[in-house]
């Protein structure tokens, strides 16, 4: 399959995963903690069950990478506190901006040279997402959220500057689930006693870890090194905008004039940042 079509199949199951984590953690059905634990675990079993069929040599248990296991933990565990106290609005912008800037940073830091067009780009499109979240109330931002989302960003940037070189992806994201789950446990155990465990708060968790969390980063680390850092990163930007159309098509929510220019600057930006790029390259 082309690269841009397990790109945008990437983006899709990311854009799902961000719906079941909206549903799970906003309908009361489950607690922060015990969702964060339940996707690490259900994620790890299901990628641990696709490389034990790979036979002896995928079965071996590597050492721990352990940036990406922090990272991963910093980002699950700091995207569920941080979603059922922040506006979902504020805290999308929090968490892709955040992630827009760690991965631009690190392909800089990297010695990578990164065209000012693509800057100009994620900036067009960032603006695109603002249209599209920024709440019309008051904004309620508690500054232990905040960092929390914050924290997320930077987690999922890192994890996703790791996967660049990453030579087996599925037995590289199999075990930073397997890994990071006691750390996970260790930051959530504290608080999942008092959160509640409903049927379908549980069944929500599962379906995120195993299916688009556990298969979708998997498939992810299949293609950074495709993609390098920064296309990456502005790739990501298309996940609110699929997310929107989801919503849109299924669930008959209303198409806006506001949404119709969101999607614009976003995907505008996004274009811009990487067709003139690669016009560029050619020339």
């Amino acid at each position: 399959m082309p690269l841009f079509l397990l790109t945008l199949l990437t983006m899709v199951a990311f854009a799902a995963n961000s719906i079941l984590n909206r549903v799970g953690l906003s309908g009361g059905d489950i607690g922060p903690a015990g969702f964060a634990l339940i996707r690490l675990a259900s994620g790890a079993l299901v990628l641990l069950a696709l490389l034990w069929r790979q036979g002896d040599r995928a079965r071996h248990r590597p050492k721990p990478d352990l940036i990406a296991v922090i990272a991963l933990t910093a980002y699950i565990v700091g995207f569920s506190f941080a979603y059922v106290s922040l506006d979902a609005g504020v805290g999308a912008l929090l968490l892709f901006g955040g992630v827009q800037i760690t991965m631009f940073f690190g392909a800089f830091l990297a010695g990578q040279r990164i065209a000012a067009r693509r800057w100009v780009g994620m900036v067009i499109s960032l603006g695109g997402l603002c249209v599209l979240v920024w709440p019309t109330g008051a904004i309620h931002m508690p500054l232990g959220a905040v960092g929390l989302m914050l924290a997320a960003a930077l987690g999922w940037g890192i994890y996703s500057l790791v996967g660049t070189r990453q030579s087996d992806p599925l037995r590289a994201t199999a075990w930073n689930f397997a890994y990071a789950l006691p750390l996970a446990a260790i930051l959530c155990l504290a608080f999942v006693g008092g959160e509640p465990f409903g049927a379908r708060g549980v069944i929500i968790a599962i379906v995120s870890g195993g299916l688009t969390s556990g298969l979708g980063y998997a498939l992810w680390y299949r293609l950074l090194p495709h993609l390098g850092a920064t296309t990456a990163a502005l790739a990501q930007l298309s996940v609110p905008i699929i997310a929107l159309g989801a919503g849109i098509v299924l669930l008959g929510e209303p198409l806006t004039a506001r949404a119709v220019l969101a999607c614009a600057l976003v995907c505008g930006g996004i274009a811009f940042a990487l067709i003139t790029t690669a016009s560029a390259t050619r020339d």
